[in-house]
């Protein structure tokens, strides 16, 4: 199960990113210029990725399954220098020279559960800001030339990438055992020995599912993209060794928290306090917001309108919503876009959430918003389980102010996700027939 896993070494890729370096160099492209890249996971995808950012030159990094006129759009917005194949770019065998760090961070955009994807560009980073940005996701996250990280999630999302790049430039190993599978995935984590991995719950709950997966090798598991579920966080917290299970709250634009297993068992359902230079606070809507050092500052590519709603001098918004602990322990509400407002009352998805996965029968559950003549809006929920509806209902009639309560519960095989695990709650109401 494990042939075919592509194990990318360090020493290696430094050669291969000096070789797609010299190839970028040679096609005209310098510091600040954009470079298209559109490809499945591979050693090749992570070179050029890497090699590109070590010049300044700033790969803009998109999902080979995009449909074709989706791809053009995106395409025709980033406006690239070059639009090349990753593999192309590492024929020839002139090498360039690389700064030490990155001098730029990838452009993604951003998933698209509502409105129009978004760009996001940081330009071209002083040297002092590259080192920075650089050393705070090594030091984060203790990489060293000893890991062996495990990628489980797409290259061209942004979290994944940057733990692989990170890796990396710490010396370590990174495995690409390809598009997930479960059974493949614990066959690489039972005999290949990984020492970190990024998830997201999805993946957990499908390894966790399985009787097959030796996890003693792992010193740091970290899982993001969204909510996980307080049984599925306990289920991997006894599963996996004792002190490896972490968690942080960020986004394709910027990164504000960090979770120590410790901290979520004292504080269950929290995201963390604030990562290392950064500080949350609410305004008085409920919608959080970061200051963050000058290296993790970003706008949104040809979209100033945009940029300028998302910042307030040094702080940054995302437009979700959420509480700040007299000790600085955050709890995420939602988005904004997601709050429901039922006869006047707001209403957080993932406070109803919380209650319904606190049921036994229920592995999973999303909530949202539909129009409601005399209401507005009336609450209404989808859940993975084995949970009775009526059931279900008394526990969440128990538990939720009559408002919060769903007016509906519907029993569903999954829930529609993006490809980075978050659900897209906009389709639910058509998934449900609603």
């Amino acid at each position: 199960m494990t042939e075919g896993v592509a194990v990318v070494r360090a020493a290696d890729a430094e050669r291969d990113q000096r070789r797609a370096a010299a190839a970028l160099r040679s096609a005209g492209l310098r510091a600040g210029d954009r470079l298209l890249l559109s490809a499945a996971s591979s050693p090749a995808l992570l070179a050029v990725v890497t090699g590109a950012l070590r010049t300044g030159v700033v790969p803009v990094v998109l999902d080979p399954a995009l449909p074709a006129a989706e791809r053009a759009a995106l395409a025709a917005d980033a406006d690239p220098a070059l639009d090349a194949d990753p593999a192309a770019l590492l024929t020839g065998t002139d090498e360039a020279d690389l700064a030490d760090v990155p001098l730029a961070r990838p452009v993604h955009y951003t998933s698209g559960t509502t409105g129009r994807r978004k760009g996001v560009w940081s330009g071209v980073l002083a040297e002092d800001d590259a080192r920075a940005l650089a050393a705070e996701e090594i030091d984060l996250w203790g990489f060293t030339a000893a890991d062996r990280h495990l990628v489980l999630s797409p290259l061209h999302h942004s979290a994944p990438l940057r733990f692989a790049v990170s890796t990396l430039l710490a010396g370590g190993e990174v495995l690409l055992p390809g598009p997930f599978d479960a059974a493949r995935a614990a066959a690489v984590v039972s005999t290949l020995a990984p020492t970190t991995t990024f998830c997201v719950p999805t993946h957990l709950r499908r390894l966790l599912a399985r009787d097959d997966v030796d996890w003693s090798s792992f010193r740091r598991l970290v899982h993001a993209g969204a909510p996980c579920p307080e049984p599925l966080k306990r289920a991997a917290l006894d599963a996996l060794p004792t002190g490896s299970v972490w968690e942080f709250y960020g986004s394709t634009e910027a990164q504000f928290t960090v979770c120590a297993p410790e901290d979520w068992l004292a504080r269950p359902g929290s995201v963390g306090r604030a990562r290392p230079g950064r500080r949350l606070e609410t305004d008085e809507r409920g919608q959080l917001w970061c200051t963050v050092p000058r290296w993790a500052r970003f706008e949104y590519w040809r979209a100033p309108e945009k940029t300028a709603a998302a910042w307030r001098g040094d702080r940054v918004t995302v437009g979700d919503l959420g509480r700040v602990d007299a000790d600085g322990t955050v709890w995420l509400d939602g988005r904004r876009e997601d709050l429901v407002i039922s006869g006047g009352v707001n209403v957080y998805p993932a406070e109803v959430e919380a209650v319904l996965d606190a049921h036994p029968g229920v592995l999973e559950s999303a909530v949202v918003g539909v129009p409601d003549e005399e209401w507005g809006q009336r609450v209404v929920a989808a859940y993975v389980g084995v949970a009775d509806p009526a059931e279900l209902g008394a526990w969440a009639r128990e538990r939720l102010a009559p408002a919060k309560r769903p007016k509906s519960l519907h029993r569903v095989g999954e829930l529609p996700r993006t490809s980075t695990g978050k659900v897209r709650r906009l389709d639910l109401p058509e998934a449900l027939g609603l």
